[in-house]
């Protein structure tokens, strides 16, 4: 910021004496100044100062003055206790007086009363009437000011009070300040931006403060450091000018931050106003000394890449990124003097500091920048840059490299002034800067390198300088603003620009060109486009509008060169192409008709809507021409928004897919279903995009009618899934099952992010999408242990073993895989089935299990956790359970076994007194099991330990035992195999035959009567019974290590009883298991899908429970497969 003066007068009296100037006022429209001086009334012209009339009327000093907002009056006021109206043409028109000498006058802004305040009261007087109303006031008025709406007049009163008026003279608001200094000076500020009317006070107390019109204060006093004489603001109230007892003027911002001195004179400054709507202020001195300033409010700003900062406010700095158009505003309430800005740094120099911030993140978009560091000292410079780590300081021909610190660590030395700075980059610390000298010189310098280089010397000054991405060539900006370019190795001077329209002038439309690409006005691109295309140069003028980015002309040429290149020569035909881009369209129709082209008089017509002009020029001709024209015409209605006409005439034109766009935009449901219903099927694009948007519409029945009429089924299943009505979508897949996949995938999809993942895994299924079925099956179970669902888990791994031998079936090639993965989810299912017992036993207070049954679960489990121990399942839960029922039922060496084992695992808190407790209290037990609870083996009759180291088969035969799937008892039955051989169906079919027995026993002893006598007599004679031969069949070796499996032949096979034989049917590639219950009176149920066995009563109860198999959830109304 400088202050420029434009003319400076001293005024006299005619005895030479100075004549102090104790107020100013400017016209509105800023072509006068009205100054008060000695006892007359001077009118200079701002433009240069001169004296245009001075006004006698006053007979003492004039004060006070003040011109009407609309310029066609103004008044005066003196010592000699009278008012002076003034017209604008400079003319008394009336005059009226106080009981003392006038202090000041202001006139309201809207209804242009004037108020007038003497030392004992203040007076409101408006055109309107002819009296003037006054009021008492206890104290002496040094200064007056209207708010903008013109409802109050604020009154300052030497007292150091503050007075607030209505405009009809009634106080309501008063502002007491503290210490009582005189106020000398007041004003509202005039911005319309701000929400509140702010009244600024300066007093002798060497204050300036600010308050709202409740009085109010905002913020706090601010200290001046000398005796305020006036106060006035810029138009826009962006700026506060003040003079006083310092003997000059200077610039504040509205919060009443100093930004600097205007100008310094010789006595104090009384008065200073700012010319309305501009920047030139004017002071007047008590030595008489009027001078008119233009402050130059210098750009203060700094660019890097896609990012612009820039002095706002004096005291703001807003940073813009270019591209995104995004802003942030960093208040630093003091005059900003410099900005620099590079990469994620930004310098900002104030009067008695430097900040430097960085941004927040390495985001390119983040414009969120914090203070890095505050340099806290005084510098002088001309150019500030910021590097990545220092700052670089010019002062005239001096250069400093300063750490952030502020520590000085570089300095060079120039042969004659800087006259500018650029980063040209670099790796950070180690940054080339480009440094351009008034002597022509150009230099590149390294911060971390205190030896400058020489680049090359020219003959004139540098103001601007840039160096190419490839670093070879150098860009030079001159004083007499001449770009020239060098390379940079060779230090040739390459091409030097020159004015364009010498080039012009002698129609080298290329050496124009080339002079115009080192930088030309809009304007200049333009007449140079304009010329070389009226001298036919069409390669010159196409790059010209290319600069000028003008569509229109480019369009032209490239139709031009086009023709040319297919031999077309035509120059009036060129001229009316030319005619028509210049507006002038009846000649160019005429020449078009000259030269036979009709129907580009005909487009031009139609482009410019003027279709009367086009029916004229066809008048009865081709139809086509006649259908391209309502076409048209329909384009034309469109674009002047008028879409049902314009739907109505592409319909008539036969252009269907526009009537369609128009009406499906529009949403005109009615008018798509009658278009679409008239269209003929084979016309396939109008009618898809009919249903389109009936289903975008969302009336999805007209859309699958149109797609019917198409006979379009895979668009038809489409736009069932997509409206998610499943129904109609399987409805169709059941008669056309190719679409099987589109519809189930889908479907699944759907159940899965609506959380219905059983059903989703079905779909799969159903769709042959295996894998994600089985996917799907993995996480629901993963999902389940995790959350402690054993029973589901239990479940899932039931459904993911089926789901394996479903995928052994399909797939030969991964049978094997698939079929280990079958057994092992089998053994999984088993387990958790079983722990979920024992977990709701030791997490929840009350357990439905009988004693008995937890003990069979526990010892279960235990017997198949030897090797590893699956997710979830806990070891300590399960001898935590077996302890406790063992303790229970009298197993009292069996449950000294388990407490000793839980001593050597890790124990939740909440068992630890428990189990301590028990394992004391069991030593007091005998050390024995009892032999209620021993289980037997069914096959050899061996009774087998209560925890057997063999898992859960017998020590004797290692015969594998079968549980129960809710009490795990052991069932009395025993699994056979089949002679090889015979097939599952035979083995079926000799079952089912069964062989009748004799059930007539022979007794061995014989009656016989002998005459008169009966004896009795053993029989040796008589056969033994038949035994049973599949009893046989269970004898083994006794001893043996291995197991030997019951291998039974066909005569044994049809020797059982139906009844006595439960067969797990399991589907292929696997056989099916036999079992042979050898106590027929035990009833056994085996549910025929997941092929558990169970006691009968305990299978009823559990599905009288559940409504389902409480293992395979299999509804029980549902058949077995």
């Amino acid at each position: 910021m400088r202050a420029v003066p434009t003319w400076i007068d001293r005024v006299h009296d005619r005895e030479k004496v100075e004549q102090c100037i104790y107020d100013i006022a400017f016209k509105p429209d800023g072509t006068q100044l009205i100054v008060a001086t000695g006892n007359r009334v001077l009118v200079y012209d701002t433009s240069d100062g001169t004296l245009i009339q001075p006004l006698k009327g006053h007979r003492d000093t004039v004060y006070c003055v003040a011109y009407a907002k609309d310029g066609k009056r103004f008044a005066s006021g003196s010592t000699d206790k009278s008012i002076i109206i003034w017209t604008s043409k400079l003319e008394g028109i009336l005059k009226y007086t106080h009981n003392d000498s006038i202090q000041c006058i202001a006139y309201n802004p809207v209804t242009h009363q004037l108020a007038s305040c003497s030392s004992s009261d203040f007076g409101l007087w408006s055109p309107e009437q002819k009296s003037v109303s006054k009021h008492k006031v206890n104290s002496k008025i040094t200064c007056c000011s209207w708010t903008n709406d013109g409802q109050y007049l604020a009154v300052g009163l030497f007292s150091g009070i503050v007075s607030i008026r209505s405009k009809s003279g009634e106080e309501k608001v008063r502002i007491e300040r503290p210490g009582g200094a005189p106020i000398w000076s007041i004003c509202w500020n005039p911005s319309k931006d701000e929400h509140t009317d702010i009244l600024a006070v300066a007093d002798w107390g060497q204050r300036l403060s600010f308050y709202q019109l409740s009085g109010k204060q905002i913020g706090k006093d601010r200290a001046l450091n000398f005796d305020p004489c006036c106060v006035s603001y810029f138009t826009k109230g962006e700026y506060i000018v003040m003079g006083g007892s310092d003997k000059q003027v200077s610039l504040y911002t509205k919060d009443g931050v100093r930004l600097g001195s205007i100008g310094e004179q010789q006595s104090w400054v009384w008065t200073c106003r700012v010319k309305p709507d501009s920047n030139y202020v004017v002071v007047g001195c008590q030595d008489g000394t009027i001078a008119f300033y233009q402050i130059i409010f210098s750009t203060v700003h700094g660019l890097y890449k896609d990012r612009y900062a820039y002095r706002d406010s004096m005291t703001d700095v807003i940073v813009q990124h270019l591209i995104t158009e995004q802003k942030v505003r960093i208040r630093c309430r003091e005059l900003v003097k410099k900005i620099a800005i590079y990469k994620n740094r930004l310098a900002i120099q104030l009067p008695e500091k430097i900040l430097i911030y960085e941004l927040f993140s390495e985001d390119n978009t983040d414009m969120h920048y914090r203070v890095k560091e505050k340099i806290a000292k005084k510098f002088e410079c001309n150019l500030l840059v910021v590097c990545s780590q220092h700052l670089i300081l010019c002062l005239e021909k001096r250069l400093q490299c300063l750490s952030f610190s502020g520590v000085k660590e570089r300095e060079w030395l120039m042969e004659s002034l800087i006259r500018y700075i650029k980063v040209i980059g670099g790796p950070s610390g180690r940054e080339g800067l480009l440094v351009g000298l008034k002597n022509g010189q150009i230099l590149k310098i390294f911060v971390d390198n205190p030896f400058a280089i020489v680049l090359l010397k020219q003959a004139t000054s540098v103001r601007c300088l840039d160096m190419s991405t490839s670093r070879n060539k150098l860009a030079v900006v001159d004083e007499h603003n001449t770009c020239l370019v060098y390379d940079i190795s060779t230090k040739e001077l390459l091409f030097q620009s020159a004015p364009m329209y010498q080039y012009l002038e002698k129609k080298m439309y290329k050496e124009a060109y080339q002079i115009a690409c080192l930088g030309v006005t809009e304007n200049d691109w333009r007449d140079l486009a304009i010329e070389a295309l009226e001298g036919m140069d069409f390669d010159t003028a196409k790059k010209a509008f290319i600069r000028v980015r003008d569509l229109r002309y480019l369009e032209l040429i490239s139709s031009i060169e086009e023709r040319k290149k297919h031999g077309e020569n035509d120059n009036d035909l060129f001229l009316a192409d030319v005619y028509a881009y210049q507006a002038k369209f009846h000649e160019a129709a005429k020449l078009y008709k000259k030269t036979g082209n009709n129907s580009r008089a005909l487009n031009m017509y139609t482009d410019l809507r003027m279709f009367d002009y086009a029916k004229d020029f066809l008048g009865s001709g081709d139809p086509k021409d006649t259908k391209m024209l309502i076409t048209k015409q329909a384009d034309w209605a469109r674009n002047i928004n008028e879409p049902k006409a314009a739907a109505e005439m592409y319909l008539s034109a036969g252009e269907h897919l526009k009537a369609i766009e128009i009406i499906g935009d529009h949403g005109w449901v009615d008018m798509l279903i009658d278009v679409a219903r008239k269209l003929d099927k084979a016309e396939r694009e109008p009618l898809s995009r009919c249903a389109y948007f009936l289903k975008k519409l969302h009336h999805p029945g007209y859309a699958a009618e149109t797609y019917m009429k198409m006979g379009d089924l895979e668009a038809q299943v489409l736009l069932h899934v997509e409206t998610r009505h499943w129904e109609e979508a399987f409805s169709l897949v059941d008669r056309h099952p190719e679409f099987k996949d589109i519809v189930f995938v889908p479907y699944a999809q759907w159940l899965a992010e609506n959380d219905h993942f059983e059903e989703a895994q079905k779909a799969f299924h159903k769709a042959g999408r295996q894998d994600e079925a089985v996917k799907v099956l993995e996480q629901l179970t993963h999902n389940a242990v995790l959350e402690s669902r054993f029973n589901d888990a239990a479940y899932y791994y039931w459904m993911l073993s089926m789901q394996c031998l479903d995928i052994a079936r399909e797939k030969t090639e991964k049978q094997l895989e698939m079929l280990k993965k079958f057994h092992h989810f089998q053994h999984l299912a088993e387990l958790y089935h079983a722990y979920h017992s024992i977990q709701r036993y030791t997490d929840e207070p009350f357990s439905s299990h009988l004693p008995e049954a937890l003990f069979n679960i526990s010892r279960f489990l235990l017997h198949n956790l030897t090797k590893e121990t699956p997710l979830g399942i806990s070891k300590v839960n399960t001898l935590y359970a077996l302890a406790k029922q063992s303790k229970a039922l009298g197993a009292y060496k069996l449950a000294r076994h388990a407490y000793d084992k839980l001593q050597g695992l890790r124990i939740p808190a909440r068992f630890q007194e428990s189990i301590e407790l028990g394992s004391l209290t069991i030593r007091s037990k005998p050390f024995h099991d009892s032999e209620d609870f021993v289980p037997m083996c069914y096959r050899c009759s061996t009774n087998n330990p209560l925890l057997n180291n063999q898992g859960n088969v017998c020590i004797n035969c290692r015969q594998p035992f079968v549980f129960s799937a809710s009490s795990y008892e052991v069932l009395p039955l025993v699994q056979f195999y089949l002679e090889e051989g015979i097939t599952d169906e035979e083995a079926v079919a000799l079952i089912d035959r069964e062989v009748p027995r004799t059930e007539q026993k022979k007794d061995m002893w014989q009656e016989k009567n002998i005459g008169d006598a009966q004896t009795l007599q053993l029989d040796d004679s008589v056969a033994k019974i038949e035994a049973d031969p599949f009893t046989a069949k269970l004898s083994f070796e006794q001893g043996g290590s291995d197991f030997v499996p019951v291998i039974v032949n066909r005569e044994v096979l049809q020797s059982m009883s139906r009844r006595d034989v439960l067969i797990k049917r399991w589907p292929k590639p696997l056989r099916w298991h036999y079992f042979r219950s050898l106590l027929p009176d035990v009833s056994i149920t085996m549910c025929p899908t997941c092929f558990q066995m169970f006691h009968s009563e305990d299978y009823e109860l559990l599905v009288l429970q559940h409504n389902c198999c409480p293992y395979c959830r299999r509804p029980i109304d549902e058949p077995s497969p």
